[in-house]
């Protein structure tokens, strides 16, 4: 069984969750922008919920929503949103993005997604880690078409997903009209390769800022800017 995961100001419990918490949901609910102070707040794929606890703790905004398509990672969201010190301002719908999307009228300042994007062909003998982990149970152009319905005029959509499906993300995400105005590009250590890209989209062209970041400088001596971007969350840094 699974022990809750203790945060610096909430607690996640993940005993009932196929995907457990891992660095990159924690990035994403960390660096995804929010100078724009988003109001409303959408976590597609929430998981734990993780993601939606940490734009709650970093922002102000009294609308954060998440949904979740697996029924007992939506009950554990459920769960991490009310014992948190943000329960009043956090929900969680059970729905496919898909439904979601069809169904909401409401638009979002903020749309933030850790997607499913292990697109290999296998599987494991755990129906739900499959749902959580293989991107044919949510494509990346469902994803990007349901968030640009979602967007707020002046709202940004940020996503972690792995370097090597940057361009194509990014080419399918203009044609919703959604252009990268950040990139930020992950490494475990400074001579490893880079495995995932940070992306946050904006309605309007810009120019993209580009960024690095390593994790660690060694195992467990993790970098400056690592350490600046994740410590009001992990306890030990």
């Amino acid at each position: 069984m699974s022990k809750p995961f203790q945060f610096k100001e909430f607690t996640i419990a993940q005993d009932r969750c196929a995907m457990k918490i891992g660095t990159d949901g924690v990035l994403l609910g960390a660096w995804a922008p929010i100078d724009h102070q988003p109001s409303s707040v959408l976590d597609l794929g929430s998981g734990t919920g993780i993601i939606a606890l940490q734009l709650a703790q970093r922002t102000l905004a009294h609308t954060i929503d998440a949904v979740e398509i697996d029924e007992t990672a939506y009950e554990q969201s459920l769960e991490n949103f009310e014992a948190s010190p943000w329960g009043d301002r956090l929900f969680c719908y059970h729905a496919s993005v898909q439904e979601f999307a069809s169904e909401i009228e409401e638009k979002y300042d903020l749309i933030v997604s850790n997607p499913p994007f292990y697109s290999e062909d296998f599987k494991t003998n755990n129906p739900a880690r499959d749902l959580a982990r293989f991107s044919d149970a949510l494509p990346f152009q469902h994803l990007i078409v349901c968030a640009a319905h979602l967007l707020s005029e002046k709202g940004i959509f940020s996503v972690i997903i792995p370097k090597k499906e940057e361009r194509e993300f990014i080419k399918i995400a203009a044609k919703s009209d959604l252009f990268p105005i950040k990139i930020c590009r992950v490494k475990g250590n400074p001579t490893a390769e880079e495995k995932r890209s940070l992306l946050a989209f904006k309605r309007t062209r810009s120019n993209s800022i580009i960024e690095g970041l390593t994790i660690e400088n060694s195992r467990h001596n993790y970098t400056e800017p690592y350490t600046a971007l994740v410590k009001e969350f992990y306890l030990k840094l």
